[in-house]
């Protein structure tokens, strides 16, 4: 007997070679939005774009789109179908971003890479730091099994305080001072959402032990950047590792690029070349669970806002 024919799939507003193959390979059909029942997303914001893919074909019951933040799509999102996200689809490097960013302000590289001669041994060691970890999900975990050889001792903020493998403590969101206090390390890789916009101000950073350093690997916003400024140039903090920025892009000659003990990157936790085969086994997997009639993976919780 043939095989039934797979769901029939549309890739909008732009199709790639390898998007597509990820489709056929969880078992779709690429077909035209019109003959489509899911789609998959493309377009890293566009979400007037978005918002009227959906309401020209309403047959539309799944959406993956291809980010785990989704806030440029709040407004889009509507409970009347299924959407999921890349949640924890990057982690990996994600979190290994946020371990290099952290041994190398704790190893003093980054002043080392500024020197232009020979300077004295700076720095200390991770090896038993107490580090603190802004969030609960997948960059959380892989990192944790990242400062498993260090013998760090960890404490996990997250929202809801349930045991996490590998950490000292888990505190509920309630209990953010109490997990910043003297925390020599403090790393964010949370989602941004209304309450988690300047997570990060001058009280919380005071929180932290002297010389304490910050890596975000999350979004800039968490991050009150008038109040680190302060704080980095006052040397009340040591140092401080960020990925992302708030404004970002980070203006030509803004403060914090004279720094020397802040090592910005181009908000490269995750590239596109690193994106391409995790996001592809995301998409293919999703593909076939939906075929299967099986639940999906990195469903958005409309009400929590990832």
């Amino acid at each position: 007997m043939a095989n039934e024919p797979g769901p029939a799939i549309t890739v909008q507003p732009r199709s790639a070679d390898w998007i597509d193959a990820a489709v056929v390979a969880g078992g779709g059909r690429l077909v035209e939005p019109a003959d489509a029942t899911a789609m998959v997303w493309t377009h890293s914001s566009a979400p007037e774009d978005l918002a009227s893919a959906v309401a020209d074909h309403p047959q539309l019951d799944w959406v993956q789109l291809p980010w785990a933040g989704i806030e440029p799509y709040l407004e889009v999102l509507d409970p009347g179908r299924t959407w999921t996200n890349a949640k924890e689809v990057y982690a990996d490097p994600v979190a290994e971003l946020a371990h290099a960013l952290l041994l190398a302000g704790f190893r003093r590289l980054d002043r080392y890479a500024r020197a232009d001669t020979w300077t004295r041994g700076e720095g200390r060691n991770l090896f038993g730091a107490r580090v603190t970890i802004l969030g609960g999900g997948g960059i959380a975990k892989v990192l944790v099994d990242l400062l498993a050889p260090y013998r760090c001792e960890v404490t996990v903020v997250r929202r809801t305080a349930v045991p996490m493998a590998g950490v000292s403590r888990v505190l509920g969101e309630g209990d953010l001072h109490e997990g910043l206090r003297d925390a020599e390390a403090v790393v964010l890789a949370l989602p941004l959402l209304p309450s988690t916009i300047g997570l990060i101000g001058a009280e919380e950073l005071a929180l932290l032990a002297p010389g304490a350093h910050l890596v975000n690997v999350a979004r800039g916003r968490h991050v009150d950047t008038d109040a680190l400024v302060e704080a980095l140039e006052s040397g009340q903090l040591g140092g401080a590792g960020l990925d992302v920025t708030d404004p970002e892009p980070l203006p030509d000659g803004h403060p914090l690029w004279s720094i020397p003990s802040v090592i910005i990157t181009p908000h490269c936790g995750n590239t596109r070349e690193m994106a391409k085969p995790l996001l592809g086994a995301r998409i293919a997997e999703n593909v076939r669970r939906y075929g299967a009639g099986e639940p999906l993976v990195g469903v958005v919780d409309l009400d929590l806002g990832y």
